[in-house]
């Protein structure tokens, strides 16, 4: 299990931004080897095969599989948390981690919509048969979320405060890996961004003391 601090998680948005365009540099990691990607043609014209480093998006930017994955990844992975933090209204008993899932699903829905966007402009697909959403960082088991619709009280409070925890830690490993191989500048800048909001809310969980 990964544990950020919002000191790191800073780090790592700061290196998103210093990749971006800032004065200052900031090692990378290796990206992984390029595959080659089928890239669909426009009607009339036929497909083109490329290196997965080389795609360029309509903006001009470049992303390769690392990016396209990381967004198909997330968009379910912020799904999970909107549904969990919907669920704290009428099941909290605390009122500090009612407000928190508030501020959660208000973050990461605009989130998505941005997500879907990042898509969308590129004619890529939402999902991806080969992924398997069970296995992303901190996603929570069926059994888990029907556990979890079922309590009220501070025993909500209690279970909520756990699963958050690793859904938002899960978040920031998939960022970390983003960040370390992905070639869209923005989406990194994104990532990094999204790495600080959860440790931030990781460390406010462990404030209330409820997470075990």
């Amino acid at each position: 299990m990964v544990v950020i601090s919002l000191a790191a998680a800073g780090g790592l948005a700061a290196a998103a931004r210093a990749t971006s365009g800032g004065s200052a540099s900031a090692p990378r990691a290796e990206k992984s080897p390029a595959v080659r990607v089928v890239l669909p043609g426009r009607p009339g014209e036929s497909a083109r095969v490329t290196d997965s480093d080389q795609v360029t998006a309509p903006d001009g930017s470049t992303y390769n599989t690392i990016d396209t994955t990381f967004v198909q990844m997330m968009i379910v992975h912020h799904g999970q948390a909107i549904e969990m933090a919907a669920l704290a209204p009428d099941r909290a008993a605390d009122d500090q981690l009612r407000a928190l899932a508030g501020r959660i699903g208000a973050a990461q829905a605009p989130e998505v919509a941005w997500l879907r966007g990042w898509l969308r402009d590129r004619g890529l697909p939402e999902s991806d048969a080969a992924h398997d959403h069970a296995d992303m960082p901190g996603m929570q088991s069926p059994a888990d979320m029907t556990a979890l619709t079922g309590l009220t009280g501070s025993s909500f409070d209690r279970r909520f405060a756990t699963m958050m925890t690793a859904h938002h830690r899960g978040a920031v490993r998939m960022a970390q890996e983003v960040l370390a191989g992905g070639s869209d500048e923005r989406l990194r800048e994104v990532a990094g961004e999204m790495a600080v909001e959860q440790g931030s809310e990781i460390n406010r969980i462990q404030q209330l003391g409820l997470a075990a």
